[in-house]
């Protein structure tokens, strides 16, 4: 069950989804929360502005965090995005040794939203599904805040902007 606190991150990682998207990205955000409550790190989408494939927010964090806090202080660690991550950021989230997420709106809710963008090339596997078949424990809590989290999507894409 999330808390006023949970929420709270939970809301910033939109923000920095919203922020992604008023660069030029796609709107995805990510923060990393130590079991002390003090934000280790936070990441936006960069794919467009950073001309790679693999900048998805949750992929930048982890790259961000595992250079600057070691294996321990990551285990002990929630990430927050603003979306479900998806099978690549869900990969690099179990690899980091992070053993919490919580996310905004659900990948099955993004699909939906995305199908406008003939380029969008989804892979449907939820990340719950995913960690299932890893070999530590992962908890996921989500989708929670969704409508909050489906907003810095609406327009998006059909737009790209």
């Amino acid at each position: 069950m999330l808390n006023e606190v949970d929420l709270g991150h939970l809301r910033r990682a939109i923000a920095l989804a919203r922020s992604a998207r008023d660069h030029g990205n796609h709107p995805f955000g990510a923060l990393l929360v130590s079991a002390e409550d003090q934000v280790l790190a936070e990441a936006e989408n960069s794919v467009v502005t950073s001309r790679d494939c693999t900048g998805h927010a949750e992929l930048n964090l982890v790259r961000l965090a595992s250079t600057q806090h070691d294996q321990h202080a990551l285990a002990g660690s929630t990430l927050y995005t603003s979306t479900e991550p998806c099978a690549m950021c869900a990969g690099a989230i179990y690899w980091s040794g992070i053993r919490k997420v919580v996310y905004g709106l659900s990948e099955d809710r993004l699909y939906t939203l995305t199908r406008a963008d003939q380029s969008s090339e989804a892979m449907r596997l939820p990340c719950r599904e995913l960690f299932a078949s890893c070999g530590r424990r992962i908890a996921v809590e989500g989708p929670a805040l969704d409508a909050e989290a489906e907003e810095v999507h609406v327009g998006f894409w059909e737009t790209g902007v």
